[in-house]
């Protein structure tokens, strides 16, 4: 790439205050009014945020609520990975600059060409101009990035027809580490009345949450294609993402018959432990006991347990007078409930086993998957007779919530039993057609490796000392809660 020209504001004076000190009061009145709630949250920085593009007064207010995340990073990034959905020119792929410099009122950005230069080796990535001469989903964030950071150089991606998995290859090349920050630009959805419009940019918000592009539909948002690249390298590499905002123009400077939706979202890397090194710590084991995944679990756990254990055990209820389980209504529960999850329900009677079902992966929404795990355990369970109405008070009631199994790698079973972390590791096995799982809780009762595996082999119809090529295996976590921590558990049931 040959850098030749200095790109001029597209949209100074229209979406953004054209005068350089009157952008600049503009820029740092936004910043102020979200500063006093950013400064009084313990999160960390982050490594990359989502932001809207439209003109400041109706979206400023929340684009600021991201960058005001920004300030302690102001001596550390010295490069901002920018990326917008083109609105002008019809893309395939990704749009580069050609330029030095994208200018401001508030003065110069220059462009980082060594770090565009070594994207163009991407076959996704192209330089085209005409993409950028008129685009304000990029340049509309300048004056807040400089505002904030102060110096630092820019890499600017106009994003058009391509794939949430292309977008997430450029960003794995331009990653970095501190010195570097990712921005995406995104509008929600786009001219439905107020009421519409707050039901869709939720289902949007939920996605985000929950980093999972393939939610995300062409009308919700005109930059999902990079949010969705953005949520695939979230997910692989184990970041926390937090809502910081959620308005429409209806709440800001406009009517409500026909409003925009804005959202500003901030995503933060696993920290590292005492004496580890972040790069140490992105490459530890992702299920581990404090991965990112289980402390989501956990804190999902402490606000709706409660919620979860009732539903059980009316799900229970509704077996017992309907033969049948609950029939759940996703919009009568919170939101992230209704995502995809993945659990087990179990039922111990006077402290011995009462039965136990559960899926091992996530294919329905959590609610679901847990009236009917609830229902099954209760009467589906082929180790025990159906429950009956006058043992249903007797019951002590847990439900486990698990992550994507992840495959184990080994050549023997001595391997195998190598790499289980007792305490830790929920395991499932097959082999020859027989297949089975343990629960990490089943380490209290056998916490010797050798007997847990092999118990787990006699639960899927095979000896304990059975070995075979084909054997496979894979671990996952869980995190549970028990009607043990209700103050009255005899209140779950009617």
């Amino acid at each position: 790439m040959n850098s030749r020209t200095s790109r001029a504001p597209a949209v100074a004076g229209l979406f953004y205050p054209g005068d350089p000190r009157e952008l600049d009061q503009a820029v740092h009145r936004y910043l102020d009014d979200a500063y006093s709630e950013s400064a009084a949250s313990a999160d960390a920085p982050p490594k990359a945020i989502i932001a809207p593009h439209a003109g400041y007064i109706y979206s400023g207010a929340v684009a600021a609520a991201a960058y005001a995340r920004l300030k302690p990073l102001a001596q550390k990034v010295r490069r901002v990975v920018l990326l917008g959905p083109s609105h002008r020119v019809p893309i395939r792929g990704l749009a580069a600059s050609d330029d030095a410099v994208f200018a401001t009122p508030l003065g110069p950005v220059s462009v980082d060409t060594d770090a565009v230069n070594a994207i163009l080796t991407l076959p996704q990535v192209t330089v085209l101009e005409a993409a950028h001469r008129e685009e304000h989903s990029l340049e509309v964030h300048l004056p807040f990035l400089q505002a904030v950071l102060g110096d630092f150089k820019l890499v600017p991606l106009v994003v058009g027809q391509t794939t949430a998995e292309a977008v997430a290859d450029v960003l794995e090349r331009l990653w970095g580490g501190d010195e570097t920050l990712i921005v995406i630009s995104s509008d929600l959805s786009h001219y439905l009345d107020y009421d519409s419009a707050r039901a869709i940019d939720a289902e949007t918000c939920r996605a985000i949450e929950t980093l999972n592009p393939s939610a995300i539909g062409p009308e919700q948002a005109c930059g999902r294609v990079p949010v969705g690249g953005l949520l695939t390298v979230a997910r692989r590499r184990g970041l926390t993402v937090r809502t910081l905002d959620l308005r429409n123009s209806g709440d800001t400077a406009g009517d409500r018959r026909r409003v925009v939706g804005y959202g500003s979202w901030m995503f933060t890397e696993p920290v590292a432990k005492p004496g580890q090194s972040a790069n140490e710590n992105e490459n530890e084991d992702k299920w581990g006991e404090d991965s990112a995944s289980v402390i989501r679990t956990r804190e999902l756990l402490e606000r709706h347990g409660e919620t979860l254990l009732r539903l059980a055990a009316s799900s229970i209820e509704n077996g017992l007078l309907r033969g049948r389980p609950l029939d759940i209504d996703d919009g009568a529960f919170a939101r992230e409930l209704s995502d995809h999850g993945a659990c087990f329900v179990t039922l111990k009677k006077s402290g011995s086993l009462r039965g136990c079902i559960g899926s091992p992966k996530a294919h329905r929404p959590l609610i679901k998957d847990l009236a009917n795990n609830a229902f099954a355990a209760a009467f589906e369970d082929n180790r025990f007779p159906k429950l009956t109405a006058e043992e249903r008070r007797e019951l002590a009631l847990s439900i486990s919530l698990l992550s994507p199994p992840e495959p184990l790698s080994f050549t023997s079973e001595a391997d195998l039993l190598d790499a289980l972390r007792p305490g830790i590791d929920g395991l499932i096995i097959d082999s020859d057609g027989h297949r089975a799982l343990f629960l990490p809780q089943v380490w209290e009762s056998l916490p010797e490796p050798r007997r847990f595996l092999g118990q787990l082999k006699s639960k899927a119809g095979l000896t304990p000392n059975y070995w075979s090529d084909d054997f496979r295996a894979w671990r996952f976590s869980a995190v549970s809660v028990s009607s043990d921590s209700l103050t009255d558990p005899t209140t779950l049931w009617t």
